[in-house]
């Protein structure tokens, strides 16, 4: 039945396509229906439980390498390391379930918005139901105030406004009439003789036959979208399940190799067993998960700052990955408050009304526009239609306070305003006179209009000229009203619009906008700076979001825009080719916005989607992440979303893809700092017998170098602040690999350099024969790595410029570490644990000077990096995809 256009049916034929008539459906009629369609309600999928999904955190592959690493852990004897392990990983399985058990609320939020009630005719009498008892054919009384319980086909309308924002995004209420309409294929903001579930009756009153019901309603299409719409992988999760891979191959093959070159040397088989398995368990960064956790948590504790609250925790990092942001514009781009911003009176355009004392025509425009109206004080504040309101506030600021003018000019008549005559007349009583004002559509107004006023009194004046002034201002995406009067001796014996409405004086023309908000403009200009593109994305008409586009910078030509019509009748395989042309789509249904969103993700670009409303919610859980409205926005967008701007301002999500990029920067700062020091490791032991020399170290000096390098001063890593030039890139690629620009060439060299070194301290040693050679080496090992955390904290500013201080959990724990380093080495009970001798001062400060030196190595490779010696191919690679964005 949902195939049917309603729309452009005649409500005679509709009625008899429904077996159903003006008086409604009988009782049995709607018993046999409500078996056949179901009940008017959103049916919610069976959801998974708590179990499930906790279960289903576990199948990820570097959590798997993860658990059998913290089984090695407890067979070598190191408990503490298993249960480290394992609480970090059941930390993380803990805060996925919590996110994706919020996720799925979403279907139930929407299912909140149904009406509970209905004033439903049925046998002919008008009864009060459940909304959930509706049927196709039952006939629904609808009154100002109410929320609509079902798709109807309006039979009769009064002054009938409907509120259809967080459907359509249109951001003034909808004018209905019940007229068929000739258009088969119109947007749901177009078919003006429906009125959609959950949208709300503004003003007036009508009378519509439910067409459709429960999930064949719009509301109810888009729950269905939203169940079977699956989210997708943040660029993080898909690049650590790709590095968990790669890393546990080249893991075993390392475990495989120094086990065989141990044997070959003459190693015991147990001990060269116990060393394999270490290092294997060694070189997995078991810390990584809860660096990556500790990361988003404190970029989503900051991002509070700024009034985002982050719902979905992997969402802070995506931000920094983002290179199309598709935004709503109602309520996102724009206040969602109708604004009045020009006015045009005698031959004049103006910014800003005049006083009531300036000349007659202005006075009596601004006299027009506080009287004709219904606005009623609510609460101490005016209260009405949004036009209407608008317009009020707009004569109230200029000095016409409606209140005053009434004592003097009490209304005392009005014909209400109709979408046939669209406008509307008042008539007050005046001393001596009845004056009637009008407002409406130019076209409509104007072609009764048979003079104008301006400074000069009463004069003619051209209506092809007024009416070319009207439709350049509705050219440029305004709301265009028109205002007259004319005066009676008394009052008319008939107050109708024959009577009334005709041998009018032109007052002015009114312009109203929904403006955008004053801080998007620049927010705009940091996203293209960033080498984000912006889009809008809108229900709304496509010249009033073409003009707001241009206000904000959004496009520069009207080529670069695509109506729903439109995008209708192009094919998959053309809109593919041109989806990143087209910066403005207008007049969208919820469908074409996540059609928009796929094809976007299908030509490899990381979308972020910002909306408010119903109709936004499965492109929010769609896109790669959905950031909804905190303020003006449904529950049904933020359920669906992994953000929401608690301020509604666009410009936040700027700042919150800085703090995104920061976080995935600090991420790959940890990542580029644990491999070059576990690769140091390895090294060591797997090149040392290749020079002659013994294992340079014992299984448990290299779980304690792995516990204490990737510990603190890895954790500390994940409060670096932001590189300088972090808004000024380019984002990275979504399909980029983690270890692109340099990354995995830094590893190799560092972890040869730090192998390097210690193998030289340990057959330094040995050519001395001392005792004490294995502890040098694991001095060397360890402080080597703690140097390195330093060297690695800005990929390309010297650690000079950055300072000591600038990160002081990294200076603290440094120094901490450090100190756990000498205690091992100075305490005699620690010593038989770790098999250590104390170290005489002056070999002491030889692992010292010798473990410093990766601090300059790697301040070199900084300055050969910065001037294109090095890695150029790459840093030009980066610059050619900025300059492509620009």
């Amino acid at each position: 039945m949902s195939s049917v256009k309603w729309h452009s049916l005649p409500f005679a034929d509709v009625l008899q396509r429904l077996n159903s008539s003006l008086t409604g459906l009988t009782t049995e009629q709607a018993k046999k229906r409500l078996i056949e369609y179901g009940h008017n309600a959103i049916i919610q999928k069976r959801r998974r439980s708590l179990l499930y999904i906790l279960l289903g955190q576990f199948s990820d592959f570097m959590i798997i390498v993860l658990l059998v690493a913290a089984v090695i852990s407890g067979f070598i004897g190191e408990p503490q390391d298993t249960i480290a392990i394992l609480v970090i990983v059941l930390l993380n399985a803990v805060i996925g379930t919590v996110q994706e058990f919020k996720a799925e609320r979403a279907v139930a939020a929407l299912r909140k918005m149904a009406a509970p009630e209905a004033y439903v005719l049925r046998d002919g009498h008008q009864v009060t139901l459940g909304a959930t008892e509706l049927v196709p054919g039952d006939v629904v009384i609808l009154e100002a105030g109410n929320i609509v319980p079902a798709d109807l086909r309006l039979l009769e309308e009064e002054e009938l406004l409907v509120d259809e924002s967080t459907l359509t995004g249109e951001s003034h209420a909808i004018e209905k009439q019940t007229e068929p309409l000739a258009d088969t294929a119109l947007a749901i903001g177009d078919r003006v003789n429906l009125v959609f579930k959950s949208s709300m009756i503004t003003r007036g009153r009508g009378k519509g036959v439910v067409v459709a019901s429960g999930m064949e309603t719009e509301i109810g299409q888009i729950a269905g979208l939203l169940q079977d719409e699956a989210s997708v992988k943040t660029p993080l999760q898909t690049r650590l399940s790709r590095f968990g891979r790669y890393l546990a191959l080249a893991v075993l093959a390392i475990c495989v190799v120094v086990f065989a070159a141990g044997l070959l040397q003459g190693q015991p088989i147990l001990l060269m067993f116990l060393t394999s398995v270490s290092l294997g368990v060694a070189a997995i960064p078991e810390a990584l998960p809860a660096v990556v956790t500790i990361s988003l948590a404190l970029g989503a504790r900051n991002l509070i700052r700024h009034n985002v609250l982050v719902r979905n925790l992997p969402a802070v990092e995506t931000l920094g990955s983002v290179t199309y942001i598709c935004t709503d514009k109602t309520g996102t781009l724009t206040q969602n408050l109708m604004t009045v911003e020009l006015f045009f009176a005698a031959g004049e355009q103006r910014g800003s009304l005049p006083e009531p004392e300036a000349s007659i025509p202005w006075a009596e425009l601004g006299q027009a526009m506080a009287l004709n109206n219904d606005i009623m004080e609510k609460d101490g504040k005016p209260a009405g239609e949004p036009t209407e309101l608008a317009l009020f506030e707009a004569a109230h600021m200029a000095g016409f306070d409606k209140s005053i003018l009434e004592l003097t000019t009490p209304r005392i008549a009005v014909i209400a305003f109709d979408s046939e005559r669209k406008q509307m007349t008042t008539l007050h009583q005046t001393a001596d006179l009845v004056t009637a004002y009008i407002k409406g559509a130019p076209e409509q107004v104007l072609q009764q209009c048979i003079q104008g006023l301006n400074n000069d009194g009463v004069t003619a004046f051209e209506v092809a000229a007024v009416l070319a002034e009207a439709a350049q201002l509705a050219n440029k995406g305004y709301r265009v009203l028109a205002f007259a009067k004319r005066e009676f001796s008394c009052l008319p014996e008939s107050v109708d619009a024959e009577t009334v409405e005709r041998e009018l004086t032109f007052l002015g023309l009114v312009a109203l906008i929904d403006p955008p908000r004053p801080e998007v403009p620049q927010a705009v200009n940091d996203c293209l700076t960033a080498g984000i593109i912006p889009v809008m994305i809108t229900g709304d008409h496509p010249g009033t979001a073409m003009a707001i586009a241009q206000r904000l910078g959004i496009i520069d030509d009207d080529r670069k825009v695509l109506s729903g019509d439109q995008l209708a009748k192009i094919p998959d395989e053309e809109f593919s080719r041109l989806v990143d042309s087209i910066r403005v789509y207008a007049r969208v249904t919820p469908e074409q916005k996540l059609r928009i969103v796929k094809a976007l993700q299908d030509k490899g670009e990381f979308v972020a989607m910002t909306g408010d409303g119903v109709n936004d919610a499965p492109a929010l859980k769609r896109a790669s992440i959905g950031v909804a409205m905190g303020l003006k926005g449904t529950d049904v967008a933020r359920e669906a979303s992994d953000m929401v701007l608690l301020d509604d301002d666009f410009s936040s999500i700027v700042r919150a893809i800085r703090s995104g990029r920061r976080t995935f920067d600090n991420i790959r700062k940890f990542i580029k700092y644990t491999l070059s020091s576990n690769a140091g490791e390895i090294l060591t032991l797997f090149l040392a017998p290749f020079f002659g020399l013994p294992i340079p170290l014992l299984p448990i000096h290299i779980l304690w170098i792995n516990l204490v390098t990737d510990g603190l001063p890895g954790l500390a890593l994940t409060t670096e602040p932001a590189e300088p030039d972090i808004m000024n890139r380019a984002p990275c690629p979504p399909k980029e690999s983690i270890f692109s620009h340099g990354m995995w060439q830094h590893i190799l060299w560092v972890g040869l350099f730090i192998g390097g070194i210690s193998i030289a301290t340990m057959a330094w040693a040995i050519s001395r024969d001392v005792v004490y050679w294995q502890t040098m080496v694991f001095t060397v090992l360890t402080v080597s790595q703690l140097f390195h955390s330093l060297a690695v904290r800005s990929e390309s500013t010297s650690f000079l410029r950055i300072g000591l201080f600038s990160n002081l959990p990294m200076l603290g724990s440094f120094l901490l570490t450090l100190l756990l380093q000498m205690v091992v080495i100075y305490t005699p009970a620690l010593n038989t644990i770790f098999h250590t001798q104390p170290l005489p001062m002056v070999d002491l400060a030889v692992c010292l000077f010798i473990s410093s030196l990766i601090l300059f190595a790697v301040e070199i490779e900084k300055w050969l990096m910065h001037r294109g010696v090095i890695y150029s191919s790459e840093f030009k690679l980066q610059v050619l995809i900025s300059e492509s964005y620009h």
